[in-house]
């Protein structure tokens, strides 16, 4: 098959599956699904959106039949560039199979757990859950705006919650492609469904089942012993982290290694009783000796605590002041809307020369500006005040816990605290949360003068007493802006740099990252590998045994983008089904 006949028929075969609207061929059109929110691009032969699950199992039969790569993506979110395409040195064309479409949610035991189709939201699940007073396995707190279920999942994403640990589930309905070649779909949702693969995704996106049919097997839908080993305080290895072989199981932690249609997790009651408590300090040591108190001392763990440093405040209070306000005003409904419309606008900006990269960003940056301070007094004054900031969430019987236990710990000790009403909760909560993007943000209006962004997400041992980063010299000297924030009671951080100009960020980085080795710590903690760290052997092996053809997001972690795991050298960049690449 000649490289042009090859390209008309996987056109017209996908085309004919979910219809010209929906079959992006054009240049422009796919950029966005090309491009990762932080890193990461590449070019796709096409970008596909399929409207139902049955759709989805189509494609990807006319893509095994062709020989290329799928990537699956849903949100496109991940700030280590894991759902696009990383540069073109692949040996086979790239369908991009986008989920987004299809983001039913369906629940069982009312409300007690969920079935999440490929391209459901965090957001949507909130708002679901929501009349049957439960909540997600993770809420707002992280830095993954309008995250979707299916791919923390498959990235074993952290969230900020204590209790809960890292996304996970051993129940979950994928296709895999086996040493053969053949494309094959696993049912392993614990829901009897039927026996042939259209029958079974038709029957579930459908709702054709029954109570009878839905079984509960001897398996986890969440990490049910998370809130045990995180008060292990004097283990010394870190509480969660992606390498983690303990919650690395199918879909779990697959980094986009199998083609995951739905998963089904557990849900938690939303607390009756709920307080936040904004906790400033200037000595980390006597952070990490409240944190190591309340996990291994309280009868009730706290649901969350968020840190943020002071420069992280500044910055997010600057350059996360638009995203704080669209969330604030609108909701979070509102977010994969204002995703939609920038991608829009910069689609149609890149047609004119004159206007600048990430127009929509810097349009959003400007009229940021003209809002008044959006922070309460309260948190601006402990910003004038204290170095490091912790947001504590506390639920229930924790509540009366926390406040008596800070009343006591502030007598003998620097720092201190005060209560959120409601309002000052949602606008810490939510200036924690906006972080994340900030810093790109930032990169964007004043890039000509900084060099690259490099982004760390490690997390250190429960037993680390020196948390903090203080730099070497020679190190800190090549930094222009610096960022920490992160999940403290988990000792999970995000440490972000903007390097000068001119500096190499990836040497920087290893000099960094081979510290951490010597410390016990883990990378990446919760955004998984992408295309910016190396995985390790655990994670190598589980990505080989879950794509034994390299057919799936090849490349992730630094492996082989070829067929077959092969290597770069010595091997031909022609897939060998005659159309080339």
């Amino acid at each position: 098959m000649t490289e042009s006949s090859f390209s008309i028929d996987l056109a017209a075969e996908l085309k004919a599956i979910v219809g010209s609207q929906y079959t992006l061929m054009d240049e422009d059109k796919k950029q966005p699904y090309c491009q990762g929110i932080r890193l990461g691009s590449g070019k796709a032969y096409a970008v596909v959106r399929p409207g139902s699950l049955v759709e989805i199992w189509k494609v990807l039969q006319a893509c095994v039949k062709a020989d290329v790569i799928v990537i699956m993506q849903a949100a496109n979110t991940g700030l280590t560039g894991g759902s696009t395409p990383s540069g073109n040195d692949y040996d086979r064309p790239i369908v991009i199979i986008s989920t987004m479409r299809i983001d039913d949610i369906q629940l069982i035991d009312q409300g007690k757990q969920i079935i999440g189709f490929a391209g459901s939201t965090l957001f949507g699940l909130e708002d679901t859950l929501k009349p049957y007073g439960r909540e997600p396995h993770s809420v707002i707190g992280s830095s993954c705006i309008g995250a979707s279920i299916v791919g923390g999942i498959c990235n074993n994403s952290g969230g900020a919650l204590v209790q809960r640990g890292p996304a996970y589930t051993e129940l979950s309905l994928y296709a895999q492609i086996t040493e053969e070649g053949e494309l094959q779909l696993v049912n392993n949702l614990g829901i009897d469904l039927g026996s042939e693969p259209e029958e079974i995704l038709s029957n579930l996106e459908n709702n054709k089942y029954q109570e009878k049919d839905v079984h509960f097997p001897e398996k986890r839908a969440s990490d049910n012993e998370y809130h045990e080993r995180i008060r292990d305080v004097d283990a010394d290895t870190p509480s969660r982290f992606n390498n983690d072989k303990r919650r690395l199981y199918e879909a779990s932690g697959c980094a986009g290694k199998l083609a995951v249609f739905a998963v089904r997790l557990d849900t938690f009651p939303i607390p009756e009783k709920h307080r936040v408590f904004y906790i400033g300090i200037n000595d980390p040591a006597v952070m990490e000796q409240m944190r190591r108190d309340m996990l291994s001392t309280f009868d009730n763990l706290p649901v969350s605590g968020e840190y943020l440093h002071s420069s992280s405040y500044d910055i997010s209070k600057k350059y996360g002041k638009d995203s704080y306000l669209v969330i604030d005003k609108l909701g979070t409904k509102y977010i994969p809307k204002m995703f939609a419309i920038k991608r829009t606008v910069d689609r149609w900006a890149g047609k004119f020369k004159f206007l600048p990269n990430k127009f929509s960003d810097r349009i959003m940056q400007y009229m940021s500006q003209l809002w008044p301070n959006h922070l309460p007094k309260r948190m601006e004054d402990f910003r004038e005040k204290y170095e490091h900031h912790w947001i504590v969430e506390t639920a229930n019987a924790g509540v009366d816990e926390a406040q008596a236990y800070l009343q006591e710990f502030f007598k003998n000790n620097e720092g201190d605290y005060f209560e959120c009403t409601e309002r000052e909760a949602d606008q810490a909560i939510l200036h924690r949360f906006v972080t994340g993007g900030a810093l790109t943000r930032h990169h964007i209006m004043n890039g000509k003068d900084l060099g690259s962004i490099m982004t760390i997400d490690v997390a250190f041992p429960r037993n680390e007493q020196d948390w903090f980063e203080v730099l070497p010299p020679e190190i800190d000297d090549k930094i222009a802006v610096k960022m920490y924030y992160g999940h403290f009671f988990c000792h999970v951080m995000h440490q972000n740099y903007i390097m000068k100009k001119g500096v190499d960020g990836k040497a920087v980085k290893q000099q960094i990252l081979s510290s951490y080795d010597a410390r016990g710590a883990e990378y990446p903690a919760e955004h998984n590998v992408g295309h910016e760290y190396i995985a390790k052997q655990p994670l190598r092996d589980f990505y080989k045994q879950n794509d034994p053809t390299n057919s799936f997001n090849p490349g992730i972690g630094g492996t082989s983008k070829f067929k077959h795991w092969k290597e770069a050298s010595g091997e031909s960049s022609d897939c060998g089904c005659g159309h080339g690449y």
